[in-house]
């Protein structure tokens, strides 16, 4: 940060410029303000030295009314800022998270595989709410503070030059003690930043796993984990106020130190005739106008901070390259579906390390058949799946549909021609109508049930008070794994996709429940490319081709009586799971 510190203040200053005219009418009444606490003490200073001693009660009353009118009109100023000052700030704020939403939508797969739910949800709040104050406040506040210490060192000048001198020798040391102390308080906001947001991930595990802990009865480990976490955040916040506590109190030494000039040098001053009695008056009264900047600015120093670390993870984040189009991206309207692999191979990155999970791979399916893929735990079924979405960029190889490299297709054309059902299923927090609207959001509620009613899950739904309205809760909390499942379903049936690729797509239905959707899938499958990865072999049998895929790669494929009659691995599979029915 400290490299790119002008960078990041430009990255920041565009973020002002859809909100110009606020900002510059926040501005605005802030310099009027800071004018008119110049003003009072030389009013006070008129008061003193001319309409007391010539009692000129006229000019007196007159003076104490331009002072109330100036308190008014400062007092509605102050509202200005207070309200439109903070709307600044968040307009800002709401653009900052439009654009970090946005840009969360556009990365590769990969970044959610190696980043916290609960972190990316602390940058997304955390961090912006210190953005948007940092956006109020930092300006408005630098600028009026400004302009205060100049116009006062001016109007302090005009008094007596060398007392004002005398007594702005505390400035240097002040500048002198802030610029040490900012390498350490950058270093402590960012490690509070990090640790807030590892318990922020914590709490979100916690919570989404609840049923998982009381389940095997972990709470006393989650417990422990947590306090872990919050001592984490204790030690991280300790650090950062024992700096801040160094920080300040320096700064309220110096500021004490310049009053404390202020009263012994003046004192002097006016003892020695240099200044009268409303000189030093109005003295003093600049000293103290100029005290409360100079503490603003201590104050803020915090704040600034604050916000641009935050902004700083802000950038981290938007820095992140999205996933990329090429220029003249081929936009198919529909796709038949036929899907080479030729000599693909892929391995996840973790910390820089890779884990190989297919190494060139190769195979056919035809447009319009049905493919299932069998096999051990960590072949590479599931990550096949992932690939043909493009949801991973393939390490070597090519992945083909229709004669098309998928990295020469838009994805957003080629996911529009893929409906994925999988093992884990999710459902987004809402009504039921909603969750399978997924598969179409310009589908009538007549498609939606008709789509649901495939899927088996229709009668189930028209039962509830609410039908189609029904809250599912947070991940569907409030339906059983099988209704969830089938909704997933109902939504693959709704998007009406020449390819599907279904992850163990029954795995959470019972036996009954499942036989009475095979015959549904069968028909959705009619005349479309179908991707079946299953453990369950009776779902596949009727498959036009099974694929046994190992670590090693395809160890055989065939028809379900052709590998049955072969006496290979597939059957050793399909007997081991038949063998005590």
């Amino acid at each position: 940060m400290e490299k790119s510190k002008k960078g990041y203040i430009r990255r920041f200053a565009k973020y002002y410029k859809p909100h110009k005219k606020l900002f510059i009418i926040d501005m605005a009444c802030a310099f009027v303000i800071s004018v008119f606490n110049l003003a009072y003490p030389y009013l006070t200073k008129e008061i003193i030295n001319v309409f007391v001693p010539d009692k000129l009660l006229y000019y007196m009353l007159a003076g104490a009314g331009a002072l109330l009118g100036l308190y008014i009109i400062k007092a509605l100023l102050n509202y200005v800022l207070q309200y439109w000052g903070h709307l600044v700030g968040v307009r800002i704020q709401a653009d900052l998270r439009s654009e970090l939403f946005n840009h969360l939508q556009k990365l590769p797969f990969s970044y959610f595989d190696d980043n916290k739910t609960g972190v990316i949800m602390s940058r997304m709040t955390n961090d912006l709410f210190e953005i948007s104050e940092l956006a109020h406040h930092g300006p408005e506040d630098l600028f009026l503070s400004l302009v205060t210490i100049t116009g006062a060192f001016i109007m302090l000048a005009f008094i007596n030059l060398w007392l004002t001198l005398i007594t702005f020798v505390c400035v240097p040391l002040v500048v002198v003690t802030a610029a040490f102390m900012r390498r350490r308080m950058i270093k402590t906001f960012a490690r509070v930043r990090v640790v807030q947001g590892e318990i922020n991930a914590d709490i979100e595990s916690a919570v989404s796993g609840i049923r998982v802990s009381r389940a095997y009865g972990a709470q006393e480990h989650e417990r422990e984990k947590f306090e872990r976490g919050n001592a984490e955040f204790v030690k991280a916040k300790s650090g950062q106020y024992k700096v801040m506590g160094e920080f300040f109190s320096s700064m309220n030494f110096f500021m004490d130190f310049l009053y404390f000039t202020v009263i012994l040098s003046g004192g002097l001053f006016f003892y020695y005739d240099f200044i009268d009695v409303g000189e030093f008056a109005a003295f003093v009264l600049y000293i103290i106008t100029l005290i409360t900047p100079i503490r603003t600015l201590t104050t803020i120093y915090e704040q600034i901070q604050e916000g641009m670390t935050g902004f700083k993870r802000f950038c981290e984040i938007t820095d992140i390259p999205a996933e990329t189009e090429k220029p003249d991206a081929i936009v198919p309207d529909t796709l038949k579906g036929e899907i080479v692999f030729e000599n693909v191979s892929f391995a996840y990155k973790n910390d820089g390390e890779e884990n190989c999970v297919i190494k060139n791979f190769s195979m056919k399916i035809p447009a319009g058949r049905t493919v299932a893929l069998v096999g051990p735990s960590g072949g590479g079924k599931t990550t096949i799946c992932h690939l043909i979405p493009r949801f991973y960029e393939i390490d070597g190889g090519k992945i083909t549909i229709d004669g098309y490299d998928l990295r020469d297709l838009d994805r957003a054309a080629l996911r529009r021609n893929i409906g994925v059902v999988q093992q884990d299923v999710f459902l987004f927090n809402g009504t039921i109508r909603e969750n399978i609207a997924y598969g179409n959001f310009g589908a009538s509620d007549e498609e939606i049930e008709a789509a649901a009613k495939k899927a088996n899950i229709h009668d189930y739904v028209a039962s509830l008070p609410d039908g189609y309205g029904t809250q599912v809760g947070e991940r569907g909390v409030k339906l059983s794994g099988g209704q969830k499942q089938r909704v997933s379903i109902a939504r693959a049936f709704l998007k009406n996709p020449p390819i599907l690729i279904l992850d163990e797509a029954t795995s959470a239905l019972d036996n009954a429940t499942e036989m009475q959707i095979q015959s549904a899938l069968h028909e959705l499958s009619a005349g479309r490319t179908a991707l079946v990865v299953a453990h369950r072999l009776s779902t596949i049998k009727n498959a036009d081709e099974i694929i046994v895929v190992t670590a090693d790669g395809i160890e055989e494929r065939g028809t379900h009586e052709e590998l049955i009659a072969k006496g290979g691995a597939y059957r050793e599979l399909y007997e081991y799971q038949f063998k005590n029915t």
